[in-house]
């Protein structure tokens, strides 16, 4: 299964049998006071910013989201597509829970998007899966409902299962749906781990999609973050994320090594260069 995105003149393709997409997450106002305190300022300078970083760390797609207090979406999100566009060729990740902002955005992308995203909920299926199939765009699709997000893996597979479906009934092909089955912190439900990756084992072998995750978000309020996030990720890919959205310079790493162990990285290349390129000086 590929899932083919594209941005002004790049395109990547995600699959199981290639190395790991990185989605690059710092593009979201979420816990980021700079970036927070830029948006509602109506300045796009410190997106530029961390499209640029992160792109030079190794992101392959740039998840963009401006939903900070007092932002209006429609009118920034389109802005903020542009001035990413015009400083990095990799593909984005639009990210808005506003349908309107999300067709305003794809009206001024370049190239062919993935849209973050649908859940299984009636409300958003009917209103978010037609913008997807209008602009030919690709789609994330989380794992909840109107009951929020289940504990269990069954429950989200269902719910995969039926966005899947009802996507494939608009005429949206199956790879264009990724899937995410919604790490949660450890710190809350320590016993949420195995009900996630048996998830994404499922929805791999049943569905045959690809599949994205916040990493980070199962290691929110614990000490030693990056270790955990890390060996999750780990595990994550191993079940079947191909995706996940990260912060690139801190995982991509744990990445590289999962990929090598998992036969993606013929001969070690992309682990070896990785590592002579972070033994060199900084200017």
């Amino acid at each position: 299964m590929e899932t083919r995105i594209s941005g002004p003149s790049k395109e990547v393709t995600i699959s199981y049998d290639r190395p790991t997409t990185l989605i690059g997450e710092r593009i979201n106002p979420s816990g980021k006071k700079k970036l927070t305190a830029s948006l509602q300022a109506g300045s796009l300078d410190v997106a530029r910013q961390e499209a640029t970083s992160q792109v030079q760390a190794g992101a392959d797609v740039l998840d963009v989201n401006v939903a900070a207090l007092g932002v209006d979406e429609v009118a920034l999100l389109p802005e903020a597509v542009k001035a990413v566009q015009a400083i990095v060729d990799v593909p984005l990740c639009v990210d808005s829970t506003n349908p309107a902002a999300l067709e305003a955005a794809l009206k001024v992308y370049k190239g062919k998007a993935l849209v973050n995203s649908v859940k299984g909920e009636e409300e958003s299926l009917n209103t978010v899966l037609p913008i997807i199939k209008k602009y030919g765009a690709a789609v994330v699709g989380l794992t909840m409902d109107e009951k929020g997000i289940p504990g269990d893996a069954d429950r989200r597979v269902a719910i995969a299962r039926k966005i899947v479906e009802r996507a494939e009934k608009l005429g949206i092909a199956r790879e264009n749906v990724v899937i995410d089955c919604l790490a949660r912190t450890l710190a809350a439900e320590s016993q949420s781990g195995p009900a996630v990756l048996e998830a994404i084992r499922r929805v791999r072998t049943e569905l045959g999609v690809n599949q994205t995750l916040g990493a980070s978000n199962v290691s929110f309020y614990m000490p030693d973050r990056h270790l955990l996030t890390g060996v999750f990720l780990a595990m994550a890919m191993a079940a079947g994320v191909t995706c996940p959205i990260l912060d690139v310079a801190a995982s991509r790493p744990f990445v590289l090594a999962a990929d090598l162990t998992l036969g993606r990285d013929n001969h070690a290349l992309k682990f070896i260069r990785a590592f002579r390129q972070a033994q060199k000086p900084k200017a």
